[in-house]
């Protein structure tokens, strides 16, 4: 079963936005509810402990397909919104 983590990405011109806040937590939230530690996650979706961490504070700009990964290792569907 997946949850449906609702971040609004805006793709414009082949780039996204997605708010960093509402990620770190939904992201943080979902993790501590597994009961996995920052470094499980890092391993399983693989990804580098030091991404998970930035994620998790809000900080730099995770590419696209690292986030699909991490959301998928946790169970987490993403509901995206296109604007023009």
């Amino acid at each position: 079963m997946f949850l449906i983590l609702k971040i609004h990405i805006f793709v414009v011109k082949s780039q996204y936005k997605v708010k960093k806040e509402q990620l770190a937590k939904i992201i943080k939230l979902r993790r501590s509810s597994l009961g996995i530690t920052q470094q499980t996650l890092a391993d399983l979706a693989g990804v580098g402990l030091n991404t998970i961490v930035a994620i998790e504070r809000a900080e730099g700009n995770p590419r696209w397909e690292t986030i699909c990964r991490i959301c998928d290792t946790m169970g987490l569907k993403i509901d995206i919104k296109l604007k023009d």
